[in-house]
């Protein structure tokens, strides 16, 4: 599909939505910012809560496309879960459709599968048909996400790429992320792809960069014309000195989604 010239970007002030605040705009689109909070430098970017039925109605009209980053990133109180990711998400999905907007790229997470065994030897890529598998009530609601998607495709013609992120930093920061990580430089060529590729009805995607210690299966990211151009290996020898090799006795080195099987860590507001 043509690019969209005008892409609501939820969850602005977030980390990976200030990567892509950067990133985005150099592939011609124009940046309509939302979060909870203000964001410093950007005094036209929409502050609201996902509770907020009129104010989503008012933030998506008119835009070509969004991008949903917005929401609890961590572990949670199902409570606080449930109000943000679920029950926000939600709201933004409806009102697109109100307002007839065509897509949405949704930031879906690899912890919707994170009880995954992760790949071991000569074992396969984790395909991207693999059960769900949620680590947390914060993966739950990706799950969540990626159903609702898959209805508004069925009953409203609304398109979503759920992109399952792995973890989005300028560097990988443990062993484990060395499988995982994507480069804010691929994420940006992913969520472009994901906004222009044609009839994607509901599609889901890794979300990585080309890693050579890559645990699972780009195939369909790669078929929206997603081309990765990093690789988290020239991290590996420092990382794994300071941190040495995963432990396969070590529950959190057994399974995709890391220390979120074991000991997740917690949303602090």
């Amino acid at each position: 599909m043509p690019a969209p010239r005008t892409v609501l970007l939820t969850g602005a002030a977030g980390g990976l939505g200030t990567l892509m605040r950067d990133l985005l705009p150099a592939y011609g689109y124009e940046l309509r910012l939302l979060d909870l909070r203000p964001i410093e430098g950007e005094p036209d970017a929409i502050v609201a809560d996902l509770g907020d039925r009129e104010a989503l109605r008012e933030a998506v009209r008119g835009v070509d496309a969004i991008i949903h980053l917005a929401g609890i990133s961590l572990e949670a109180p199902f409570e606080k879960i449930l109000r943000a990711n679920i029950e926000g998400t939600y709201n933004l999905y409806e009102a697109a459709h109100e307002e007839g907007v065509g897509r949405i790229v949704f930031a879906s997470s690899n912890h919707a599968v994170g009880f995954t065994p992760r790949p071991r030897g000569d074992d396969p890529l984790i395909p991207i048909d693999a059960p769900r598998r949620p680590d947390t009530f914060y993966g739950l609601s990706k799950c969540f996400g990626e159903d609702l998607a898959q209805l508004y495709w069925d009953k409203h013609g609304l398109e979503t790429v759920s992109v399952r992120i792995g973890s989005c930093f300028p560097e990988p920061t443990s062993v484990r992320m060395l499988s995982v990580w994507m480069s804010p430089a691929d994420g940006a060529r992913l969520f472009h792809a994901a906004l222009t590729a044609e009839n994607v009805e509901h599609t889901v995607v890794h979300g990585s960069s080309a890693n050579t210690r890559l645990w699972w299966d780009l195939t369909t990211a790669r078929s929206l014309g997603y081309d990765p151009q990093d690789d988290s290996e020239p991290y590996a020898e420092k990382l794994i000195a300071e941190q040495g090799e995963l432990d396969p006795e070590n529950i959190a080195h057994a399974y995709l989604g890391g220390h979120f099987v074991s000991d997740p860590p917690i949303w602090p507001y």
